[in-house]
Parts: C-alpha cells; sequence; structure tokens
C-alpha cells in the first residue's frame, strides 16, 4: 500500500483538500519507498525566503519516495528572479524583470515600475512606482524591511492594470481551476488577500497555452499561474505560486481538489482504486499512516 501526503508547515484550507498534511519532519519519519509527497512549503510570512523544509524533500527523494514539487521547483517558483530566467529560457511572455538590493546600484529600468519582495505573496509590500520619485521612495521604505536586507527584492516593468487578472490551476501537466481576480474598488492589485474578487470563468486558449508552459518551466506538478491581459490581444505570465491556495470556486466542470488530484497520481503512472477525497485528520496530520490513502480511507494506491 502507498500513501499520498502534503508537505507543508500547516494544514492550509486548500493544502488539507489535497490530502493528509505532514510536516517536513514527520514525512521523514514516516514515508518510505513507494510513497508519494507533494510539497506545498510556501514562502516565510517575512517574506526573505522559503519555509524550512525543502531539505526533507531531498531526503524523501533519495529515499524512493515520489516527490512532486520538488526542492527546485519550489525554489524556482517561489524566487520570482529564479522565475523570470525559467520563462525567459522557455521564450514564454513576462514583464522586464531586475534585482533590486541595499548592495546593488538603482535598477536602470525606467518607470512604469512595480517593486516587489524577491521572495513575495498576498501582495504585500507590493509598492507601483510610475516616476523615479515614487521608486526611491519605494525603495528608501525597503530599506526598513527584513526581506528587502536579506534577499533583495526585484523591479518588474508595469503591466497596464485593468483591474483584473487570471489564476489558473495547473496539475500535472493538466489546466484543472481557473478563476478571473477582479481587483478591489480603488485597488490596482488583484489579490484576493487585498479584497479581490473571485469570479468563475472559461480561460482563453492561449492563455491557458502559457500557463501550461510556465508550469512546465518551473518544473511544476501543482502551480497558479497568474496571467495578464495585453493592451490590444494576447497574454502574459506575471507569477508562478509554488503553493497555491484555490477553492472550489476554481472547478471547471469536475470539483477542482478531485480533478488536481487525479491529474497528479496520472502524471506518475498512478490510479486510485477508488475516487480519491482530501480529507485530513485532526490538524490535518494522520495519526496513522499504515495504509492511508489522499482521502484518509484503507487501501493501495494501484500503479498503472
Amino acid at each position: 500500500m502507498s500513501t499520498f501526503a502534503v508537505i507543508a508547515s500547516r494544514a492550509t484550507p486548500t493544502s488539507a483538500r489535497l490530502g493528509p498534511v505532514l510536516t517536513p519532519a514527520q514525512a521523514v519519519a514516516r514515508l518510505r519507498p513507494g510513497d508519494v509527497a507533494l510539497g506545498r512549503l510556501d514562502v516565510l510570512p517575512s517574506l526573505d525566503g522559503v519555509e524550512p523544509g525543502l531539505w526533507a524533500l531531498d531526503i524523501l527523494e533519495r529515499r524512493g519516495v515520489t516527490v512532486l514539487n520538488g526542492r527546485d521547483a519550489l525554489a524556482t517558483a517561489h524566487d520570482k528572479l529564479a522565475t523570470a530566467e525559467a520563462l525567459a529560457c522557455a521564450g514564454i511572455p513576462h514583464p522586464t524583470t531586475v534585482p533590486v538590493a541595499p548592495w546593488l546600484p538603482p535598477p536602470a529600468l525606467e518607470p512604469p515600475l512595480v517593486l516587489k519582495p524577491r521572495f513575495g505573496s498576498w501582495g504585500r509590500d507590493v509598492t507601483r512606482c510610475d516616476s523615479a520619485d515614487a521608486l526611491r521612495q519605494a525603495i528608501d521604505a525597503a530599506r526598513l524591511r527584513v526581506w528587502f536586507n536579506a534577499a533583495g527584492g526585484i523591479a518588474q516593468r508595469l503591466i497596464p492594470p485593468c483591474g483584473f487578472d487570471l489564476r489558473v490551476v495547473v496539475a500535472g501537466g493538466h489546466l484543472v481551476g481557473a478563476v478571473m481576480r477582479q481587483a478591489a474598488p480603488g485597488e490596482w492589485r488583484t489579490n484576493v488577500a487585498l479584497g479581490a474578487q473571485r469570479v468563475p470563468v472559461a480561460p482563453p486558449l492561449e492563455a491557458c497555452e502559457l500557463a501550461l508552459a510556465a508550469a512546465a518551466a518551473v518544473g511544476g506538478d501543482l502551480v497558479g499561474i497568474d496571467l495578464l491581459p495585453l493592451p490590444g490581444d494576447g497574454w502574459m505570465v506575471l507569477e508562478v505560486n509554488g503553493a497555491v491556495e484555490f477553492s472550489g470556486a476554481y472547478s471547471l466542470g469536475a470539483e477542482v481538489f478531485s480533478a488536481a488530484r487525479s491529474a497528479l497520481l496520472a502524471g506518475i503512472g498512478f490510479e486510485a482504486d477508488a475516487q480519491i477525497g482530501g480529507r485530513a485528520l485532526g490538524n490535518g496530520v494522520p495519526g496513522d499512516l499504515g495504509g492511508l490513502r489522499s482521502d484518509g480511507a484503507h487501501g493501495p494506491l494501484v500503479a498503472s
């Protein structure tokens, strides 16, 4: 019997719906060859790196556990400089991005720009700079932040805001979910944490193709891809989220959590002998992993 587990520092609603959640240390103690681990370590709340635990994914992989969203994929997705390089190498449209840090000269890009943490999420400390003065002020303010002094940030060419973006969830090389995120009144950013609303959407073909290509470029097995429409026509990949949070609103016909798990398992040659649910136990950590499937029931995952 094989175990499917989500490796994360905490059981978020999304992680708990995907499967039983183990901390990195618990995963190393409990998972065995033939098991499947999905890495969902996020950026630190301090925005200066990735949560501890990437080491555990390496150990699990060496042990013979199938690791999805491994160290390289999470590091590339969470590090916006690494994401920009991976997308550029794959020829995927992405805003021009340069590093900004206390130890570097001012960025050569001309405003309008967006200043962001290098490891960022939730729209926090993201500043729009429409002039050189605004950029200098934003950098001066960032000098008081831990993330800026520890890891630096990025300056990114501003894509003219249109009040919405498209977030697509890719699992196992398949598009399994999407929503349009509509910015809150008076807000140019489209983060739900900043008041944006999720709106059901049928994503256009070009956006779907870009999202799939972006996931492949970073090596992500389960990622969220944020896309912006370009003035006139077309789409551009703005960000890749290695620990994407999503809800049932993302469903495209099939329920999004079931679709994601099915795509992930199919991508590694597994099929469930029964429908996969996603129930985590208690705080998301299963007490008995003896033969636990991702739905908390007992029974094998059968390799096809």
